[in-house]
């Protein structure tokens, strides 16, 4: 059987990109809509907050039974499957009429996006070896944030011009097409690197052969990347959840100007993902050590997150783009902390690590929008939640450096990549 080629595997990160972006799109609707809706069915700041926190209940929950199917069925079909059901959760938000009837679609829009971050690492660990995986990583889930960059401003000109109903049917119904270049291009059965993994070409620190396929391997790392996950989902949701309102409520733009300026930041950290991964690849084939690399971009991008906390304060909304722009420069550590996971898990539980990961992480994401709703209508002001996000960020530095260990193969040995194969 044949390998797959180079042109075939980016193609498939390009549908990956393609699937995140809508992925985020599909999420941002709501965030975007908020304001109409909320005004609609009367919801004051903590109904908002339990609406916007709602996804993430199903979609959190999900994620490890989503990252153990990942290893283990044919992802074709997993990813086309729950694909097609949050595309049609997203439509059928159109026809809510309560707060009960779209906190219900929410929980279905996250119960099938639960597969395109652990789906989608699986897939770029069986197509790259570890000196590419950052330029891979970063390409695929940037789509997420360029989704939210030309999402918001497209979402918002059409819930103006069309009311928020029709809106999610748009958005939704149509994002259905993508299903076809994805079952023409992506492989009927991919099978990876757990098969190279017993033949040693990829070894990883305390990796033990021969456990059984239903065993899955908890150690340092899993726990270090976690708690460094949950960090980088708190300050990011934030800004999903809470940075389009923001700009109506506290720096008056209208809704059309709120969504043009909110793309600006989101644009700025979907572009700088790839390039973090790309330059800790660059200079990992340069000669540099891998755990240096991949943790001091992570520590550059983490640092950035500070700029949040003057772009509350500043008195002039141009001002607070710029610093909310230098702020997203955190999505450099993006496809670093993807290659840190994959380079640490076992490679036969890739997925499922991605799931655990991206579980924690999304704990995150159903507080983050419930302590700003709870903030918010405690002190009447957004600094507060703008300046804790920041600083949990920083905080989760820590655990990268203190507790995942080194990245580098026991032996010093450089790791090849594996070829996968189709049929």
């Amino acid at each position: 059987m044949p390998s797959v080629s180079n042109v075939r595997r980016w193609a498939i990160v390009a549908l990956l990109f393609f699937a995140s972006l809508i992925n985020y799109l599909d999420r941002a609707t709501l965030s975007v809509a908020l304001p109409l809706i909320s005004s609609e069915l009367t919801l004051g700041p903590a109904k908002k907050g339990l609406l916007l926190s709602a996804f993430f209940w199903s979609y959190t929950l999900m994620q490890v039974p989503a990252g153990w199917l990942a290893d283990r069925w044919n992802l074709r079909w997993i990813y086309a499957g729950l694909f097609s059901l949050w595309s049609l959760a997203c439509g059928l938000t159109g026809l809510a009429g309560s707060l009960g009837v779209l906190i219900v679609l929410r929980l279905v829009l996250g119960l099938g996006e639960c597969i395109y971050f652990p789906g989608g690492s699986k897939i770029v660990s069986v197509l790259f070896g570890a000196e590419e995986r950052g330029l891979a990583g970063g390409v695929f889930d940037s789509g997420t944030r360029v989704g939210m960059a030309f999402g918001v401003p497209m979402i918002a000109w059409l819930t103006v011009s069309y009311g928020w109903r029709r809106m999610f049917y748009i958005v939704g119904f149509s994002a259905l097409l993508w299903l076809v270049p994805w079952l023409t291009v992506f492989p009927s059965r991919l099978n990876g690197p757990s098969n190279h993994a017993r033949k040693g070409l990829e070894a990883r620190p305390g990796s033990r052969p021969g456990r059984p396929p239903s065993a899955v391997t908890f150690d340092r790392n899993l726990l270090g990347i976690c708690m460094g996950f949950f960090s980088f989902g708190y300050y990011w949701y934030l800004l999903v959840t809470w940075l389009p309102d923001y700009l109506i409520t506290v720096r008056h733009l209208t809704l059309l100007k709120a969504g043009l300026y909110a793309s600006l930041p989101f644009l700025v950290f979907g572009a700088s993902q790839a390039l973090g991964g790309w330059i800790a690849d660059r200079l990992i084939r340069l000669g540099w050590d891998e755990t240096r690399a991949r943790k001091g971009m992570v520590t550059v991008a983490f640092l950035s997150g500070l700029f949040l906390i003057p772009a509350t304060r500043v008195a002039s909304p141009a001002y607070a783009i710029g610093l909310l722009c230098a702020a997203s420069l955190v999505g450099l550590s993006t496809g670093n902390i993807l290659a840190i996971l994959q380079r640490c898990a076992p490679p036969d539980e890739v997925g499922v690590w991605t799931g655990m990961e991206n579980f924690v992480g999304n704990i995150a994401g159903v507080l983050a929008p419930l302590v700003t709703g709870f903030l918010i209508s405690r002190t009447g002001s957004y600094s507060p939640a703008f300046v804790l996000a920041p600083l949990i960020l920083v905080a989760g530095l820590l655990s990268y450096w203190l507790v995942v260990g080194d990245l580098n193969p026991r032996g010093g040995s450089r790791p090849r990549r594996p070829r996968p194969i189709v049929a």
